[in-house]
């Protein structure tokens, strides 16, 4: 049984860290969502040295010119370029004209207005959902330790069951208004951010992870809970029981050795009696049957 519980207690305190990293690292990062935006090429300017795909050269200086979108339509040359771009929590990042690097700008300043209160509201979610799990798994620590009883080792264990469950419900809220702030955003967000094609990133399947990992986490500590009370209950009343008959086993001889202690002392009595030359008018039926008993 002991076995049996250590074994339970390894296994919720591993799921609660692997929940924790997991959780740190998707809100760390910027890879809950990814995708493309359809953006017009910029003129090339500067001397030619190689051939730039992602900007049109055109010999005229004159970016009015009517010519321009005929030579663009003759050489099939694409007017527009697909940027990639990848957001999270905190930011949201697109790459640059040349192709070469990213340039981000904060998540809130994407956010439609009256959708950053539920965008903060994630952030202290999320903020919630890391420092409960974190003190879950250090409850999960502390119970661990042999200096303490077994009953205080059953408060904590209930303590981190019950901090790792409202954790991982802290973290489904939050990742569930993410998903509606960015929804909303890619609808209702600025011109120059909406993507054309988007999905769900590696950070965004961490989060959802560590929420599993974490109730996963939370079960196996309370399954050990009350697997472990279970158990104190069965052996409580097989202790119990085991007492009571060893009461009535020790009380019984007491009580007939009281008994026949008293008839000998009634007896003695009424010798007693008879020594004197005193007879008695009247025997006492009661003492003879006793007596008669106590004799067989």
């Amino acid at each position: 049984m002991g076995i049996q519980r250590a074994q339970r207690a390894s296994l919720a305190l591993t799921l609660n860290y692997v929940a924790l990293a997991m959780a740190i690292s998707a809100v760390t990062t910027s890879y809950w969502c990814e995708g493309t935006r359809k953006v017009v090429k910029p003129f090339c300017m500067g001397p030619v040295k190689v051939k730039q795909t992602y900007c049109i050269r055109f010999n005229s200086s004159d970016i009015n010119d009517t010519r321009l979108v005929q030579y663009i339509y003759e050489t099939g040359e694409e007017k527009f370029l697909m940027r990639k771009f990848h957001a999270g929590i905190w930011f949201s990042c697109e790459q640059t004209m040349d192709l070469q690097g990213f340039t981000c700008r904060s998540f809130l300043e994407i956010a439609p207005d009256h959708e950053r209160e539920v965008l903060w509201l994630c952030i202290v979610a999320e903020c919630l959902y890391i420092g409960l799990l974190f003190t879950g798994g250090a409850m999960m620590v502390i119970e661990m330790c042999p200096c303490f009883n077994m009953m205080n080792r059953l408060k904590l264990n209930a303590f981190a069951a019950l901090c790792t469950a409202l954790s991982g419900l802290f973290g489904m809220v939050a990742h569930m208004m993410f998903t509606t702030a960015f929804q909303l955003a890619v609808q209702l967000g600025p011109e120059d951010w909406r993507p054309k094609t988007w999905d769900y990133s590696w950070s965004y399947l961490l989060a959802w992870g560590s929420f599993a990992t974490c109730m996963g986490s939370a079960v196996t500590a309370l399954n050990r809970y009350t697997k472990t009370i279970i158990e104190f209950k069965f052996k409580r009343r097989t202790i119990e029981k085991k007492l009571r008959i060893k009461q009535i086993l020790e009380l019984d001889s007491p009580e007939d050795l009281w008994y026949i202690t008293s008839l000998q002392e009634q007896a003695d009595q009424h010798a007693a009696l008879y020594v004197n030359g005193t007879e008695p008018s009247c025997i006492n039926s009661i003492i003879l049957d006793n007596w008669g008993r106590a004799y067989c």
